[in-house]
C-alpha cells in the first residue's frame, strides 16, 4: 500500500483536481483531497527514512528552497492560530512530496506511459461532457466542467500532449488531437490563441510546415470570425486578449502597494483586497488572474523575489538545445513554457489545486530529475 502510495500519488493528486473541477462532484474532490493528503503526511511521518532519500534529493532541492521560504514567512509573519495559512502551508509540503515521491520511485511510469493516461482521462472529460451537453456552438462551451477556461487548459493539455509525442500517430489519435482542438476552440477561451500556436512551435519549429499552418490558421479565424459566435478566437477580435484582465491586474496591483514588503499571507494567494473595488465592479473583479502579481501579493516584494528567482531560475535550466534533443522531454518543457505564459492572464503556479499548477511543478521536478538521472548514468 505504501508502495502504491509513493508510486502513484501524483496519479490521485493531479486527477481529483478534475472532480474538483465539477460541480457535482467538488464536495467529494475535496474529501479525497483532504484524506489523501492527509494520509500522505501520515506515512511520511512514520517513514522519515524516505525524507532523507526523497525530499533532501539533489533533484529536488528547489521544492525545499520553497518549502524554507514558505516556513520563514509563516514563522515571522503568522501566528500559531492562523489556520488558513497553516493549511497552505502544509498543503504546499505534502504537494511538493506527493510529486518528489512519484518521481523517485516510478521515474520510467512518467516517462513512458502517464502522458497516455493522461490523454485518455481528458479525452474521457470531453466524451462525458458531449453526452451531457453535445451543443459545443451555443455560447461558450464548458461540458461538465464548472469554467470553461479549466476544460479550455484540459484541451490543450490533451492537446500537447498527444501532439509532442514522438511516436508515429494513429488514425485514432489524429481524431483526438481534432476533437481537443475543436473543444478548446468551442470554450471560447482566449489562451487557445496561446497554447495551441506554442505546441506546434515546439513540434515544428519555424519551418515550412508551420508557415502553412499558421496560413491555414488565419484563414480559419477569418472564417469563425465572421460567424456570430462565442469561440476563442470571435472573443478575441471583439475583445483581445487581455481586454477583461486590466481591471484585475489594476486592483491587484492596488493590493499589493498596499502591503509592499511583506504581502497579506500564505492564504492569500489570487487575492485582491474587496475594499478597493468600487460595487459596481465586484461581479467582474473577482481574483488576480495574474500568477506574478498573485505571488508578490501574497508574499511581498521581499519573499515573492526569493519565490519567484527559484520559479524562474529552475525553469530556464531546460530551454536548452540540449533538453529539447530528448523528445520526450518536449511535453513537459511546453508545459512549463505554457504556465509561465499563461501565469500573465491566469493565476497559475500558487494554489494547491489546479490542473496545470499541478503539471508545472511535476514538469519541473520530472525534468529536474531527468537530467539527474541523465548525468549519473553518464
Amino acid at each position: 500500500m505504501i508502495k502504491w502510495l509513493f508510486k502513484y500519488g501524483a496519479v490521485v493528486f493531479l486527477f481529483n483536481t478534475i472532480l474538483l473541477s465539477i460541480k457535482e462532484t467538488m464536495e467529494i474532490g475535496n474529501m479525497i483531497f483532504l484524506g489523501f493528503t492527509s494520509l500522505f503526511a501520515l506515512v511520511l511521518f512514520i517513514n522519515p527514512q524516505q525524507i532523507k532519500s526523497v525530499i533532501f534529493h539533489k533533484a529536488f532541492s528547489f521544492f525545499l528552497l520553497i518549502n524554507i521560504i514558505n516556513v520563514l514567512y509563516w514563522l515571522f509573519f503568522h501566528s500559531f492560530l492562523d489556520y488558513e495559512a497553516e493549511k497552505y502551508l502544509l498543503a504546499r509540503s505534502v504537494q511538493f512530496a506527493i510529486i518528489s515521491f512519484s518521481i523517485y520511485y516510478h521515474f520510467e511510469y512518467y516517462r513512458n506511459k502517464f502522458l497516455d493516461h493522461l490523454v485518455y482521462i481528458i479525452f474521457g472529460i470531453i466524451v462525458i461532457s458531449l453526452v451531457v451537453n453535445f451543443n459545443v456552438i451555443s455560447g461558450r462551451y464548458s461540458g461538465i466542467i464548472w469554467n470553461a477556461n479549466q476544460l479550455s487548459s484540459f484541451c490543450i493539455i490533451g492537446f500537447a500532449s498527444l501532439l509532442l509525442n514522438p511516436r508515429k500517430k494513429t488514425n485514432f489519435e489524429y481524431f483526438l488531437l481534432s476533437i481537443f482542438l475543436i473543444i478548446s476552440l468551442s470554450t471560447g477561451s482566449r489562451g487557445v490563441l496561446i497554447g495551441i500556436p506554442l505546441v506546434f512551435i515546439f513540434k515544428f519549429g519555424f519551418s515550412v510546415r508551420n508557415i502553412l499552418y499558421a496560413v491555414i490558421a488565419i484563414s480559419v479565424y477569418l472564417l469563425v470570425v465572421t460567424l456570430q459566435l462565442d469561440t476563442s478566437v470571435n472573443r478575441f477580435a471583439d475583445q483581445s486578449l487581455f481586454n477583461d484582465r486590466l481591471l484585475q491586474y489594476q486592483y491587484s496591483y492596488e493590493t499589493l502597494i498596499q502591503k509592499p514588503f511583506f504581502g497579506y499571507g500564505l492564504d492569500k494567494y489570487s487575492y485582491i483586497d474587496e475594499s478597493l473595488v468600487p460595487f459596481y465592479l465586484k461581479d467582474v473583479v473577482v481574483g488576480a488572474h495574474n500568477g506574478y502579481l498573485s505571488i508578490l501579493v501574497q508574499y511581498g516584494i521581499i519573499f515573492g523575489f526569493l519565490v519567484l528567482v527559484i520559479i524562474f531560475r529552475q525553469s530556464f535550466l531546460f530551454f536548452n538545445k540540449y533538453t529539447f534533443k530528448n523528445l520526450e522531454n518536449r511535453f513537459y518543457i511546453y508545459i512549463i513554457a505554457f504556465t509561465l505564459v499563461s501565469s500573465f492572464y491566469e493565476s497559475l503556479i500558487t494554489g494547491i489545486n489546479e490542473f496545470q499548477t499541478i503539471l508545472f511543478w511535476f514538469a519541473l521536478a520530472f525534468l529536474s530529475y531527468s537530467k539527474f538521472h541523465q548525468e549519473n548514468a553518464n
